[in-house]
């Protein structure tokens, strides 16, 4: 089956914003190009990676988002998704979006299937974490408790600056036995980092069937599927679970938004670690989690990427 590939121009700070437009309009997935993911390897910063560097250079100065549509009424979704942006662009952000502009192209099946894995190579987050596709290998360090993952189409392959944030916070937090809950688990990663960090049980939550079902799968590769429970929902809505850590790499305004009901399902002393913040937004973040009685704890940064810890009163 031969699919249709859409590309948006933005900035890392529009990206998200962008797929998810995309994925509103029906995209099949989508993935993120962006230099700013993949780190340099002659600049040490907390990740370690096998990445040449040819592949850096080689890449875009434009964020690009792929998406990928079924060419069936395909006409109607591209006139829609012009529309989305230009209304995009009609909201006034307080960040740059870039151009916005819109390319398209016809892609044979394996081609898309292949077409991001050429980016995603081993590397380590935090001290022990080490996370590598299922289809590279890697000669295993003393210590390392190695994460292997395929996103699928799926968010979450761990080169985020996001969710390599979220993993070191994890190790940093986590001392064994915790309950932990991961909201928009994604391809599961920050849920099994959690397990090999030596949660007692850890319960992963995603709206997206997709992104479910590829934790699920993940979750299986790592034999961890008596520690983790992957589920179907939005946010908390269908739990009255409670943990001692909850990490949720989203968005800014659901975390906002989460931040008080949350308080419901962490026990007294225990943590929040959100990231997925925008630098633009983290006083927004700040300021929620201070109205919801948190205490923060750590504030970290990552090119355009901020990352929270917060204790609960």
């Amino acid at each position: 089956m031969d699919w249709v590939e859409i590309t948006v121009h933005t900035t890392t700070a529009g990206a998200d914003l962008v797929s998810e437009q995309l994925m509103q309009e029906g995209a099949t997935g989508t993935m993120v190009e962006d230099r700013a993911d993949i780190p340099d390897p002659s600049k040490p910063n907390g990740y370690w990676e096998m990445i040449d560097q040819k592949l850096i250079d080689d890449m875009p100065e434009d964020v690009l988002v792929h998406a990928w549509f079924d060419p069936q009424g395909f006409a109607d979704r591209l006139h829609a998704l012009h529309t989305r942006m230009e209304e995009i662009k009609a909201l006034g952000l307080d960040f740059d979006l870039g151009t916005l502009a819109i390319t398209t192209q016809n892609v044979k099946e394996e081609d898309w299937a292949e077409v991001w894995k050429r980016f995603y190579k081993p590397f380590r987050a935090g001290k022990s974490l080490v996370v590598k596709p299922t289809w590279e290998h890697y000669d295993p360090q003393a210590g390392d408790k190695v994460i292997e993952i395929d996103p699928g189409m799926a968010f979450g392959s761990g080169t985020h600056e996001t969710t390599g944030m979220c993993m070191e916070l994890l190790e940093e937090t986590l001392h064994g036995g915790e309950r932990v809950i991961d909201v928009g688990t994604g391809s599961g990663i920050l849920a099994i980092g959690a397990a090999m960090l030596g949660a007692e049980s850890v319960l992963a939550i995603d709206i997206d069937p997709t992104a479910v079902k590829v934790a699920k799968e993940n979750i299986e590769h790592n034999h961890l599927t008596e520690k983790i429970r992957a589920v179907e929902g939005n946010l908390l809505e269908k739990t009255d679970e409670a943990c001692d850590v909850c990490v949720a790499n989203i968005i800014a305004d659901v975390i906002c938004f989460f931040a008080q009901p949350l308080t419901q399902h962490i026990v007294s002393g225990g943590h929040f670690i959100c990231s997925g913040i925008i630098k633009e937004r983290e006083a927004d973040v700040r300021e929620a989690l201070d109205k919801a009685g948190y205490a923060i704890e750590e504030v970290r940064h990552k090119g355009e990427w901020v990352a929270i810890r917060a204790r609960r009163g």
